[in-house]
């Protein structure tokens, strides 16, 4: 039998930490969806009285597909554990999201739920956040003109998500911006500073939200990174 790949290893430790009865909020990308399909395999072996509060509607298809009952919040008070991805993971456990388009709905999840797992690669994990160069921040639509100006004057450059010519549009019907930006010496205050500006939906600056993150090694192994711990 061959190893696992990254992906497969960190969704298998993952799924670890689900108990019958959870409410788990279903995270966007490539390795939380490798999740989802490994949940759902774990449903039909007998896992019980799961649901599932997707973070978008790619992985709401995805969870339907592999037959995992889904709930919105009008069903579900809290969520016990989130399993979602990360573009960058920086030491303190603080991320940068988004780079799919799912990062409101994947905030809003991450803060009804009791436990935040996250599941990347080692190419994501960098030395401080903005290494990779991009902050991706939902606009409503008609103020995306003044949000990119505001955001210039914040010292970064923005850009208009597009997929051929047209904008990219959220699950919640607004805009993508990316910002490009150098790494990043005050994220809690970058992204306040974002959300401070009218028109601002939320942000691809994910502090304090992380509780533990999986990386998935090319060998296969699986580290395990928890925030508090001791370095």
């Amino acid at each position: 039998m061959s190893n696992p790949t990254p992906l497969e290893a960190i969704a298998a430790q993952a799924l670890e930490l689900v108990e019958d009865g959870m409410t788990v909020g279903l995270g966007s990308g490539r390795a939380a969806t490798a999740f989802v399909r490994a949940l759902g395999e774990r449903l039909a072996a007998g896992l019980r009285g799961i649901r599932g509060l997707p973070t978008s509607e790619p992985t709401a298809a995805v969870a339907r597909e592999v037959g995992i009952p889904l709930v919105g919040f009008e069903d579900a008070e809290f969520v016990d554990i989130t399993v979602d991805g990360a573009d960058e993971v920086a030491p303190s456990l603080d991320m940068i999201k988004g780079y799919g388009r799912a990062l409101v709905r994947e905030k809003i999840v991450a803060a009804a739920s009791r436990q935040v797992v996250i599941l990347v690669g080692a190419e994501k994990l960098v030395p401080q956040l903005g290494s990779r160069g991009l902050v991706p921040v939902e606009v409503v639509p008609f103020a995306a003109p003044f949000c990119a100006r505001a955001f210039r004057k914040l010292g970064c450059e923005p850009q208009r998500r597009e997929e051929q010519g047209a904008p990219v549009v959220s699950d919640n019907g607004n805009w993508i911006i990316d910002c490009r930006v150098k790494p990043i010496a005050d994220p809690a205050g970058f992204d306040a500073s974002l959300r401070a500006i009218p028109g601002v939906v939320g942000t691809g600056l994910f502090i304090g939200i992380a509780d533990r993150v999986l990386v998935g090694d090319d060998d296969g192994s699986v580290r395990e990174l928890v925030r508090g711990a001791a370095a």
